[in-house]
């Protein structure tokens, strides 16, 4: 059986956790409270171990996986510059950073859901997948604390 369709999704969400980590380094220099600034340094760091474990996984079924990020990515950082810039401020940041969040976990639940994906395969998506749902619990905090 061909590897290739895994190797393929892995890719995926590969450059989207990269997309992910450069968004949470890039909104952590962007945003005015210190505490914001921490927390998003702390998901880009997990982000790149779960950016890690899916490079692994790929290399065992001897893909060569992506090391950079997409091009949306970058016009979605720069859209967030845009919106700052305009006076949107913190809360521009966490909507730019919700938008990628339910990004992400939309990729991550169209690979978690084929199932012509092979355990192991699903195993570490499904780890990978963790931050994911870290990080969009974070968000969701933060909404309620702007709301407030």
């Amino acid at each position: 059986m061909s590897n290739n369709h895994s190797i393929s999704k892995l890719d995926d969400l590969i450059t989207t956790l990269i997309d992910s980590v450069k968004g949470y380094d890039h909104s952590a220099d962007k945003v005015g409270s210190p505490v914001m600034a921490q927390l998003f340094r702390d998901l880009s760091v997990e982000r790149k171990e779960a950016v890690k474990l899916l490079q692994d996984r790929s290399r065992a079924l001897d893909g060569r996986p992506n090391q950079f990020g997409s091009a949306a990515g970058t016009v979605h950082r720069r859209l967030e510059d845009i919106l700052v810039a305009l006076g949107g401020g913190d809360k521009a940041v966490i909507q730019a950073i919700d938008r990628g969040e339910d990004y992400l976990n939309e990729e991550f639940q169209r690979v978690l859901g084929d199932e012509s994906i092979d355990p192991e395969t699903q195993a570490a998506v499904h780890s990978a997948h963790q931050s994911v749902v870290h990080g969009r619990s974070a968000v969701d905090a933060l909404k309620l604390q702007l709301a407030a």
